[in-house]
């Protein structure tokens, strides 16, 4: 949620950000709406405060008066302090309900993009940021999809996810369930080597949760909702690990905070069919290690730069063909300021896969959860938030399964082996 300062302060750079966020034309108008309300806030506010002051006065005369036995003056002054507390009640009802009103608003907001982001209506006009180059690998037109290879090597199982939960939910067996527990292994020991402690979240959180990081309202449609209990299947590590923090008033000795996480997610594809959405392209549950800082706004920005550099570090190790896109305004989500997007290269598919985004969310994220931290001189500031994902499992072993295939099997990555304990699939 953008800060109200920030929007008096910078209202005509926000237009500029939103219209590059291809936030609706007809939309735009909430900002004057946000600043009007904020001014009859500080208005009313003020007169209550006032009303208040003159009441609390009033009280002590009236008690002075009656010591001294002037009844009429006394009871005169009463009527004038009820006359106070109905207008004080009228008043902090309306102060509520603008309240209210202005945080639906600002809800609807979006976060204002860095400068850096591109303009842009959609993924196709999303920046290359990092290019593997023009040497991809070709394996030829003999070349299985990994869905194909999973039947052949009896990896995992689309048809029996979906007879026991539905189209989406795959279910992994023999090598298949080895790789996916050797990856997250893999990616969490590369993330502890990387300074990031790790964390065990809950994989359900609340309405406050889901809020703090944005996917309230914006991703409602997305995400699984257990309405008996008001709870929301996580589609991210990223819920719970950055509200581990919400509500909280920091040190600034304790930047930078340093989070990491393997669970599985839930989403919500409504609608996703043809050839790209095949196999594990597209599915409802998947497992993924988020990792995610709570940073000083000074750095923040040299900590996103160190984030991809650890995301790009374990494509290398993997053996992964990969490129790195920054995000466009059509195509940057809702919350974040700026986030670059890495993707695989499928030699079977012949096209990129989305591995994982990184991205900083600046104090958008922070705001909403009232997440602050304290300067030297004592002074609270919002702090800024990231994340990325290190990585995204199921693309990564469509990947791996499509890139390495030979005629004698599935050669497993040199780094990976220690945790496969094998080194080909066949």
């Amino acid at each position: 949620m953008l800060d109200l300062g920030f929007i008096r302060d910078n209202k005509e750079a926000l237009l500029t950000g939103l219209k590059t966020k291809n936030f609706k034309e007809e939309d735009l108008h909430i900002v004057d709406k946000v600043i009007e309300l904020d001014d009859q806030r500080k208005s009313l506010q003020t007169t209550l405060d006032a009303q208040k002051a003159e009441s609390n006065q009033l009280s002590k005369e009236i008690g002075d008066l009656f010591k001294t036995g002037k009844q009429a003056e006394a009871q005169s002054l009463k009527d004038k302090v009820a006359g106070l507390k109905i207008g004080i009640k009228e008043g902090e009802s309306s102060l509520q309900t603008i309240k209210e009103n202005l945080e639906e608003l600002l809800l609807a907001l979006p976060n204002m993009p860095h400068p850096s982001v591109p303009p842009g209506n959609s993924e196709e006009d999303n920046e290359v940021f990092k290019d593997w180059g023009e040497d991809l690998p070709d394996l030829g037109e003999s070349a299985k999809p990994h869905w194909e290879l999973a039947t052949k090597y009896n990896l995992f199982d689309l048809q029996l996810g979906a007879k026991i939960s539905g189209a989406g939910f795959p279910l992994y067996r023999g090598k298949g369930a080895k790789l996916q527990r050797a990856l997250i292994n893999f990616f969490l020991d590369e993330a502890e080597k990387a300074g990031y402690e790790e964390i065990i979240p809950p994989l359900l959180v609340n309405e406050d949760s889901a809020r703090g990081t944005g996917q309230l309202p914006d991703k409602e449609g997305q995400m699984y909702h257990a309405t008996a209990d008001d709870l929301y299947l996580i589609p991210t590590a990223e819920v719970p690990i950055t509200n581990i923090h919400r509500g909280e008033i920091l040190d600034e000795a304790q930047f930078p905070i340093k989070l990491c996480g393997y669970t599985p997610c839930f989403r919500r594809e409504a609608g996703s069919y043809g050839a790209h959405v095949r196999g594990l392209n597209r599915v409802h549950q998947f497992d993924k290690i988020e990792i995610v800082r709570i940073e000083h706004p000074e750095k923040s920005y040299a900590a996103l730069d160190e984030m991809l550099a650890h995301v790009e570090s374990l494509l290398k190790k993997l053996e992964l063909p990969y490129r790195i896109l920054r995000l466009c305004g059509g195509d940057i989500s809702f919350a974040s300021a700026l986030t670059f997007d890495f993707e695989i290269y499928s030699a079977a598919q012949k096209r990129w896969l989305e591995v994982s985004s990184v991205s900083n969310f600046e104090t958008f994220q922070s705001n909403r959860m009232k997440l602050r931290f304290k300067d030297a001189n004592k002074k609270k500031h919002l702090a800024h938030t990231l994340n990325g994902s290190a990585l995204a499992l199921a693309r990564i072993v469509a990947g791996l399964l499509e890139n390495n295939q030979t005629e004698d099997g599935i050669v497993i990555p040199k780094a990976l082996q220690p945790y496969t304990r094998f080194e080909i699939i066949n």
